[in-house]
C-alpha cells in the first residue's frame, strides 16, 4: 500500500507535464485510427461542451423561474401587504429577514453593521453581536449588493432578497447537474439528475418555507464544491483543468464556511470520505493533502471574520485535518461547549443516556431531528429514484472492493481506465461519492433533517450510474455476456435507460408540477396580522414582549418591538431563557412567572392558542408535557404517567381572570389564537 502511495505521487508531478506535452504527432495517429481529423474532434469537443453548459445554466435558470412561480402562487405574494408578507417567515428566517430590513434601514452600511455588531434593541437585557451569532453575512451581502445597484427604485427589498436566494438555488441545481456530467461524460446525466431532483423536491431542499435559512444560502455554494473537487480527483487532468478546480474548490469552501455556522459538521464528513479514499491509496496523496489545506485556510479565515467564533477551533473538522496532517489539537486549551452539547445530544438520541432536560427533550421531538418516515422511502421510491441509486451504489461497491484487494495484493493501479476494462472503482472521484452519499445516507437514517443533504447526490449518483457505460460494462464483465458485445451493450443502456426513465417522469410528474404552477393557494393568517397591527398601534415603543421563542421571532420582523426570546439554539444563554419564558404554558404559580418575566424586563406576555391546547401526534412531545416531565410535575406508576401539581396550568388559568392572576396580569388584546397580557409593575392584591 505504501509503495503504490509513492506511485501515486510521483504520478502526481508528471501529470500536468505528460499531458500537456504529450506529442502532437502521437495525438494525430491515434487520431488518423479511428478516421477523425483533429479539426473534427476539437468542433466535436466544442460543441459537446457548448451544448452541455447551455443545458446546465438552463436548468438552474428554469428552476429558479419554477421557485418565484410556485412561491407567489402559494402566498399570492404580489397582491399582499408588507406585514402579511413578512408574516410568511416564520421562526428563525423571521430574525434573518429582519436584521436585513434593519440594514437597509442604517443611515450608512457602516453604521448598519456596527448596530448589528453591537445590537441591543433585539433582545432585552442582552447586547450582542448579532453577526458572529446568527452568521448574517448573507443579509450583509443581500443589502449591499441592493443598495449598489441601485435597485432601490426598481424592485422592493422582499423581491430583491428572495431572488437572490432562488438564484442561489439554480447555481445549485446547476452544480449539480454539472457534478453528473463530469463524471459520466455526457450531460443526459445532469439532465436527470434535475429531474429527479425537482421531482423529489419534497426531500432535496427546505426553499418552500423557510427561504432565508441559512442552509438555502450555504448548501449552493457546497454543491459548486462538490463539483469542482470532482474535476481536480480525476485522473490524467491537464494543467489548467487542475488549476481551475482546485482555485474553484478554494472559493466555494470559504464562502461556504462563512454562510453557515454548522457547514464545519459537513466538511468534517467530507473531510472522513477523502481520508478513506487516501488510506486505500486510490487517490492522489497530493490532491487529498492539498484539499486538506483549503479547510486549514477556510477554518482561520473563518475564524477571524466572524469575530474568533471558538466553535471552528474546535470543530471536528480542524480535529481530524490537524491530526492527520501531525499538528496538535486546538481542543486541549480552547473551552467551547458546543461539542459538549453536541455529545450529550448523541448520546440521549442513541439511547446511551436519559435526561429531563426540557431543551434537550424539546430538541429531540423536532420533526428534523427524528428518524425519517416510511413515506420518504415511498416517495423516492414512486420516482424510481431510490431502486436505481441502490443498483448504482452496489456495483460502485462490489468495484471499489475489487480495487482495495488488488491494491492489498500488490497490484498497481490503471494509468487511465479504458471504457473496455470495467473498472469504474479505480476512478477516484467516483469512489468518493460512494463513500460521501454513504456516510450522508448513514446521517440521514438517524435524522430526517439530513435528508437534504443526501437526497440531492442521490439524485446526482444514480443519474450518473445509470448513464454512464463504464459502470454498465463493469457490470457486463462481472456477468461474461458473450451473445453480445458487451462494449455496444454498455454504450446502448447508457443512452435507453435514462431517455426511458426520462420519458415515464414525464408522463408521470410533469402534469402534476404544472398542477402546483397553475393552482393558486391560500395563506393567510388574519390572527396573526390582527395581533401584529395591535401591536404596532397599540404598544409603547419601548415595551418588551415576552411569549414563545418563534412568536417572537415574527413579531421582531413586522414590529421591530424588543423581545425577551429568540428561536436560536446556538447559545447557552438564549436556550435558558426559552426554557424559563416556556414556562408560562407550565404548571407554575402566578407569582412565579411573574417573576421569571420581570427578571427579563418583558412588560406584555403574549400567550397562544395553538401552544396551550396542543393537541400533538407523538403524547409526550407537547411543550407542555416536556415541561411536566422537567419540573417534576409528571409521576410515572407502572408505566403509567400522572400529572401533579398544586397549581393548575398557567396559560388556562390566567384566562379565568381571577385572583392572583388578576393582580400580576391584565388582559389588554385577544382573539381566536392569542391572548396578551400587560406585566403589571404595581400589583393589586384582589380578593
Amino acid at each position: 500500500m505504501s509503495s503504490g502511495a509513492a506511485d501515486l505521487r510521483q504520478r502526481k508531478k508528471q501529470n500536468c507535464t505528460e499531458s500537456d506535452k504529450m506529442a502532437p504527432e502521437e495525438r494525430n495517429k491515434e487520431n488518423s485510427k479511428l478516421g477523425r481529423s483533429p479539426k473534427y474532434l476539437l468542433i466535436q469537443r466544442f460543441a459537446k461542451l457548448f451544448f452541455g453548459c447551455l443545458a446546465a445554466v438552463t436548468s438552474g435558470m428554469m428552476y429558479a423561474v419554477y421557485l418565484s412561480t410556485y412561491h407567489e402562487r402559494k402566498f399570492w405574494f404580489s397582491s399582499r401587504q408588507e406585514l402579511e408578507r413578512e408574516i410568511t417567515f416564520q421562526g428563525d428566517s423571521a430574525i434573518y429577514y429582519s436584521f436585513y430590513k434593519e440594514l437597509l434601514k442604517a443611515p450608512s452600511f457602516e453604521r448598519g453593521v456596527y448596530e448589528l455588531t453591537h445590537n441591543n434593541k433585539t433582545i432585552s437585557l442582552k447586547t450582542i453581536n448579532a453577526v458572529q451569532q446568527m452568521t448574517l453575512y448573507p443579509e450583509l451581502i443581500a443589502s449591499v449588493l441592493y443598495q449598489a445597484s441601485g435597485s432601490e427604485e426598481v424592485i422592493e427589498p422582499v423581491y430583491f432578497y428572495i431572488g437572490i436566494v432562488f438564484g442561489l438555488q439554480g447555481i445549485y441545481v446547476t452544480a449539480l447537474f454539472v457534478t453528473s456530467w463530469v463524471m459520466s461524460g455526457t450531460w443526459l446525466a445532469g439532465m436527470l439528475t434535475v429531474a429527479w431532483f425537482i421531482i423529489n423536491r419534497t426531500d432535496t431542499t427546505r426553499i418552500d418555507y423557510s427561504i432565508p435559512s441559512r442552509e438555502n444560502w450555504a448548501l449552493p455554494y457546497f454543491a459548486c464544491q462538490v463539483a469542482a473537487l470532482t474535476g481536480y480527483l480525476k485522473k490524467n487532468l491537464n494543467c489548467s483543468a487542475e488549476k481551475f478546480c482546485y482555485l474553484l474548490v478554494n472559493a466555494s469552501t470559504y464562502t461556504f464556511m462563512m454562510m453557515w455556522e454548522y457547514s464545519h459538521y459537513l466538511l468534517f464528513v467530507q473531510a472522513v470520505s477523502l481520508f478513506l479514499l487516501d488510506s486505500f491509496a486510490l487517490a492522489q496523496t497530493e490532491k487529498v493533502h492539498e484539499v486538506y489545506r483549503i479547510y486549514l485556510f477556510s477554518v482561520i479565515v473563518g475564524y477571524l471574520l466572524q469575530f474568533e467564533n471558538s466553535a471552528l477551533l474546535v470543530s471536528p473538522l480542524l480535529s481530524l485535518v490537524v491530526a492527520l496532517m501531525l499538528s496538535k489539537s486546538l481542543q486541549m486549551f480552547i473551552p467551547h461547549k458546543e461539542n459538549g452539547h453536541l455529545l450529550k445530544f448523541i448520546e440521549v438520541k442513541l439511547g446511551l443516556n436519559t435526561t429531563k432536560n426540557f431543551t434537550m427533550n424539546w430538541l429531540l421531538c423536532q420533526e428534523s431531528l427524528q428518524a425519517p418516515s416510511q413515506d420518504f422511502f415511498l416517495r423516492l421510491t414512486q420516482s424510481s429514484l431510490l431502486p436505481f441509486y441502490i443498483l448504482v451504489l452496489i456495483i460502485c461497491l462490489f468495484s471499489v472492493t475489487q480495487v482495495i484487494f488488488r491494491r492489498i495484493c500488490g497490484e498497481p493501479l490503471k494509468e487511465a481506465v479504458k471504457l473496455e476494462d470495467g473498472r469504474i472503482g479505480e476512478r477516484p472521484e467516483i469512489v468518493y461519492h460512494v463513500i460521501h452519499t454513504i456516510l450522508l445516507g448513514c446521517l440521514a437514517m438517524c435524522l430526517e433533517g439530513m435528508k437534504y443533504l443526501w437526497t440531492p447526490y442521490v439524485c446526482m449518483l444514480a443519474a450518473f450510474g445509470v448513464c454512464s457505460p463504464e459502470l454498465w460494462m463493469t457490470l457486463f464483465k462481472w456477468l461474461r455476456l458473450k451473445a453480445v458485445h458487451p462494449i455496444l451493450l454498455a454504450l446502448i443502456l447508457s443512452m435507453a435507460v435514462p431517455t426511458i426513465i426520462g420519458f415515464s417522469l414525464w408522463k408521470e410528474f410533469f402534469p402534476r408540477i404544472m398542477t402546483e404552477l397553475t393552482e393558486l393557494q391560500e395563506f393567510y393568517d388574519p390572527d396573526t396580522v390582527e395581533l401584529m397591527t395591535w401591536i404596532k398601534r397599540q404598544a409603547p415603543v419601548a415595551a418588551v414582549f415576552a411569549g414563545s421563542p418563534q412568536l417572537m421571532g415574527v413579531i421582531k420582523l413586522c414590529t421591530g418591538w424588543m423581545v425577551s426570546s429568540l428561536p436560536l439554539y446556538n447559545d447557552d444563554d438564549l436556550l435558558k431563557r426559552n426554557e424559563n419564558i416556556y414556562q408560562i404554558y407550565s404548571k407554575r404559580s402566578a407569582e412565579d412567572i411573574y417573576k421569571i418575566l420581570t427578571s427579563y424586563k418583558a412588560n406584555f406576555l403574549v400567550i397562544e392558542d395553538s401552544i396551550c391546547n396542543e393537541v400533538g401526534p407523538v403524547r409526550g412531545c407537547r411543550v407542555k408535557d416536556l415541561l411536566d416531565i422537567a419540573n417534576g410535575h409528571v409521576v410515572c406508576e407502572e408505566g403509567d404517567n400522572y400529572a401533579y401539581s398544586k397549581y393548575g396550568r398557567f396559560c388556562h388559568e390566567i384566562k379565568m381572570n381571577y385572583s392572583p392572576y388578576v393582580n400580576y396580569f391584565t388582559r389588554v388584546y385577544w382573539n381566536r389564537s392569542y391572548f396578551v397580557y400587560r406585566i403589571n409593575t404595581v400589583i393589586s392584591f384582589q380578593s
